[in-house]
């Protein structure tokens, strides 16, 4: 049985990850910080009794739930809007939005070239990312940014392992495809697809 520290604890070492999965997942920061937070305190609610060995699994288990349901509502509100903004669309408010308002700007002691030149590999990547199929990039994230193996990935996912294999092979070589046509061949790419096999 887990103390209330090493929950604390498990809840701080992941935080940050899985914000960072979450976002790339949904595509909104706001939401993302959102459904990490409701992971955090279901985790905590309903399982901090779990030795804390299981927490890992079980946290995202619960991510990967919460990011669902967040999607299935994202579907319903889409449905409706855009129903309903069929009926009456005047934007002559004038509130369009300014593309350079949305740009992030991040304070790093880097060399300004270095952070140019990581920012740009960063967005090529999240680009790339973006056009994988949902399941591709979910079992992309889980076993190679959050380091799970293929049973546990399986299990997360609730498909067979055989499956997740499939989904990581085919992400890997879509993104080594799309990134080399950016001009980016040696990310290890290619270390990641023989490590599947």
């Amino acid at each position: 049985m887990a103390t209330p520290k090493e929950l604390s604890d498990f809840l701080q070492s992941i935080e940050r990850r899985a914000y960072k999965q979450t976002a790339y997942a949904v595509r909104d920061d706001h939401a993302a910080l959102d459904i990490v937070q409701d992971a955090m305190m279901k985790l905590a609610e309903k399982y901090a009794h779990q030795p804390a060995n299981e927490f890992p699994m079980l946290f995202q288990r619960i991510l990967q739930n919460t990011m669902r349901d967040f999607w299935r509502r994202e579907k319903v509100r889409n449905l409706w809007t855009t129903l309903l903004s069929a009926f009456g669309s005047n934007s002559d408010d004038g509130d369009e939005r300014d593309p350079l308002d949305t740009i992030d700007v991040e304070d790093d002691s880097d060399e300004p070239s270095t952070q140019l030149s990581r920012n740009q590999t960063i967005k090529l990547i999240e680009a790339a990312l973006e056009k994988l199929p949902a399941r591709q990039r979910e079992a992309f994230v889980l076993r190679y940014w959050e380091e799970m193996d293929v049973a546990e990935t399986a299990e997360i996912m609730g498909c067979s392992d055989g499956s997740v294999k499939t989904h990581c092979s085919r992400a890997v070589r879509a993104l080594a495809i799309e990134l080399k046509k950016q001009g980016l061949e040696n990310l290890g790419l290619s270390n990641a697809i023989n490590s599947d096999s």
